[in-house]
């Protein structure tokens, strides 16, 4: 995958980035294999006559793909040697960056990790919250816009419903998905931009998880990554300027969907 490096530079600047998100700021990032860390757009290695990169001997806290504080100084870091193709290391790439944006932005909205450990894997809870992700997705793919109202309605309905009996656990969901929703966004548009698959196809690619009853219960938290993405793709559909004040407030995608669903029933 090395010969994708000077595509990538090229790819990745604040320009484009902000074809996905607005004001999306560039931190530093690297691509490593199990010797050698290619590391980008880094502070403290702007070399004069400047470089495309920085060739470093691989580290241990080169694993993974995530963000990290690389020299004090948010980083992206993805591993190489994970893809085989440029779109699914351009998007992961795209998706940790806009971590390190996240960072740089000041997000609050982190849940308490320790919530996750205890979640309420109760039948009831999890049949609820299966049929919402169900109405979730479908609201997302219907045209009907009447259709789309009711899909939107339940699941609404659903994880208010839910919230009666596990509500510091929903915050901790609404919390993640704020976070994590966001990266898996202008995850798919990188994916997007960049896959020969339709967009339907990519969207389905993606939406697999939300629907899937076992990888929905499976890992509480990373489901709660595919449910965040399908939240900010309808508000980009029914309010596509929500984005530009998602920062300035601490307001949940939940709570914004919530805002947007009773602004329709009055229209």
């Amino acid at each position: 995958m090395s010969h994708f490096l000077s595509r990538i530079a090229k790819d990745l600047t604040n320009i484009n980035l902000e074809r996905y998100w607005p004001n999306f700021e560039l931190v530093a990032y690297a691509l490593y294999d199990k010797t050698s860390v290619f590391l980008f757009n880094h502070p403290k290695y702007n070399n004069v006559p400047p470089k495309l990169y920085e060739i470093l001997k691989w580290e241990e806290q080169f694993v993974g793909n995530t963000i990290i504080l690389f020299d004090g100084y948010p980083t992206a870091i993805a591993d190489m040697e994970l893809y085989n193709d440029y779109e699914g290391l351009f998007s992961i790439l795209v998706h940790e960056l806009f971590h390190g944006n996240q960072y740089i932005k000041g997000e609050k909205r982190f849940p308490d990790e320790i919530l996750g450990t205890t979640y309420p894997l109760t039948k009831e809870n999890v049949e609820i919250r299966n049929r919402e992700r169900k109405n979730l997705y479908n609201a997302l793919l219907e045209t009907d816009i009447s259709e789309k109202k009711q899909y939107l309605n339940k699941f609404i309905g659903l994880r208010e419903k839910r919230a009666e009996g596990i509500k510091e656990h929903l915050t901790y969901e609404n919390l993640i998905e704020s976070v994590e929703g966001p990266a898996w966004y202008v995850e798919i548009k990188a994916f997007s931009e960049k896959s020969p698959l339709a967009n339907d196809l990519v969207l389905k690619k993606y939406g697999k998880n939300l629907i899937d009853v076992v990888e929905s219960t499976s890992n509480i938290r990373k489901s709660c990554y595919s449910s965040g993405l399908f939240m900010c793709l309808l508000l980009d559909e029914l309010s596509p300027d929500w984005k530009e004040s998602f920062f300035g407030t601490n307001a949940t995608l939940f709570d914004l969907i919530t805002r947007l669903n009773i602004a329709l029933e009055n229209r």
